[in-house]
């Protein structure tokens, strides 16, 4: 676990280094970072992103949520192995391009658009069991970071994404970076 120093003139580039989960837990307790419009840049401290999103929790606050940032992102993992030997009730989705998606997916999986992520927030249950994979599974934790963000419960990411997958693939699917 890191043990990096945080204080109001730490950057965000030396904050992401130290502790790379950070970005998900500053997205998930403050909603910023997860778009160019709540974005930041590395060279900013951490007090002028918090002067800029008017994020009134002290410096301290933002250190713990920073520093408690892995521990988070441990609980939207879920493994390959877990899933397939117990696969819930619930909806499997790829947060890859429409291009990846067509040259092959995980049977069952359905594209993760623009429209569908509208539709997700606007009428599924809270607790609808949501399983979001990528190539290698951090596009898809940034999306099940977001759903939980937004109240979802059940939204889990495919630790290590296709590279980690062992099931059959619908279609002959390069693995690809």
């Amino acid at each position: 676990m890191p043990s990096a120093e945080i204080g109001s003139e730490t950057t965000m580039g030396e904050i992401l280094s130290a502790y790379p989960a950070a970005r998900l837990g500053l997205f998930r307790r403050y909603h910023i970072g997860g778009c160019t419009s709540c974005g930041y840049q590395l060279i900013d401290t951490l007090e002028q992103v918090r002067r800029q999103y008017n994020i009134n929790d002290p410096v301290e606050t933002i250190a713990t949520v920073i520093r408690e940032s892995s521990a988070a992102e441990a609980k939207l993992q879920i493994l390959p192995a877990t899933w397939i030997a117990n696969p819930k009730q619930g909806r499997f989705l790829d947060a890859r391009t429409p291009e990846e998606f067509q040259k092959g997916r995980i049977p069952g999986a359905e594209l993760l658009t623009v429209e569908r992520i509208f539709e997700i927030l606007d009428s599924w249950p809270k607790d609808t069991p949501i399983i979001l994979y990528s190539n290698h599974g951090r596009r898809s934790l940034e999306r099940a970071s977001y759903l939980t963000a937004y109240g979802f419960t059940n939204a889990k990411n495919l630790a290590g994404g296709l590279e980690a997958w062992s099931g059959e693939w619908e279609v002959s699917c390069p693995r690809t970076p």
